[in-house]
């Protein structure tokens, strides 16, 4: 990358056919509309990628199919999270030669109770980023029981110079962006927010650069993102405040399924499956989540029409 990454990079589902096989050719075409959706960069594998329904197999297929889409045309995140370090070394660097231009890491963590202290952290991230030439984002989310206070995300981004990007998708995410920035200024070219841009505009305000949503509603976030640049942070207020009630709805009620629910609905997949135990959302919920969509008009739904 020429240029620190910013704006709208979203998650990449994967897709699978009705029988939980994955569907490259499915996730493959997600690709292709979120291009068009005028997103800024790709981030595939990751947590609402249902990355921990895949085998290692098919975590390799599927970033080497969309890495070979995506063709060095936007920058492309691979989530390579694991609890040993040296499994998540050996996946970024596979990231790496498949193409990525940066990769994604929880910290370490197995289940509720097997966490790491923040300087098994440290010296968990300079081993990845010892792997690999490219940048490391550090996903600080509420899935991860490990903690990461920001006074450790500072000594993390001060040790390991290649962790240059931090997602930060906690409660309270705008108070800790602000004293991430505050602290490391250029040190960290890209603080980003995620959970759906739910806090995107508090966010922004504190001095996110970027954010990663799902593949709901990019291209109108990316609309709200270069509005709030541009210096009309009250015209984007409002585009977000509009949108606000479907994201809600998309994290309080629907989870990753969103995304596939509309995907399907607006016929760029063909079917919006889970692997179990993650079943389908009630009728009633995906009637909701659909109506709540056509009142905006998003290009998901009319992308491939």
């Amino acid at each position: 990358m020429s240029a620190p990454l910013a704006g709208v990079v979203p998650v990449v589902p994967t897709i699978f056919h009705d029988d939980e096989t994955v569907d490259l050719a499915g996730t493959a075409r997600v690709v292709d509309y979120l291009m068009d959706a005028g997103v800024d960069g790709l981030c595939l594998l990751a947590n609402y990628s249902e990355q921990f329904s895949l085998t290692d197999a098919e975590r390799d297929a599927t970033a080497r199919t969309l890495l070979e889409r995506i063709a060095g045309r936007l920058p492309a995140i691979v989530t390579t999270s694991h609890y040993s370090a040296r499994v998540a070394a050996a996946r970024s660097r596979a990231a790496q030669d498949m193409g990525a231009a940066m990769v994604m890491i929880m910290p370490p963590f197995f289940g509720a109770s097997l966490t790491a202290g923040g300087p098994a952290v440290i010296e968990y991230f300079k081993q990845v980023a010892g792997a690999i030439g490219i940048p490391v984002m550090v996903q600080d989310a509420p899935m991860s029981p490990t903690p990461l206070p920001a006074s450790l995300l500072i000594d993390l981004v001060r040790q390991v110079p290649q962790v240059q990007y931090a997602k930060i998708e906690v409660p309270q995410a705008a108070d800790k962006l602000h004293e991430l920035v505050s602290a490391l200024g250029d040190r960290l070219p890209g603080p980003f927010d995620g959970e759906e841009s739910v806090t995107l505009i508090p966010d922004l305000d504190a001095g996110a650069t970027g954010t990663m949503p799902s593949s709901m509603v990019p291209a109108e976030l990316g609309q709200i993102v270069r509005r709030y640049r541009s210096g009309d942070r009250a015209g984007a207020m409002g585009a977000w405040e509009d949108l606000l009630p479907l994201i809600h709805f998309e994290n309080r009620q629907c989870g990753l399924r969103a995304q596939k629910i509309l995907l399907a609905e607006g016929g760029i997949i063909a079917s919006d499956r889970t692997r179990a135990p993650l079943g389908p959302v009630s009728p009633r919920i995906r009637r909701g989540l659909i109506e709540l969509a056509a009142r905006r008009d998003p290009l998901i739904m009319r992308w491939a029409r």
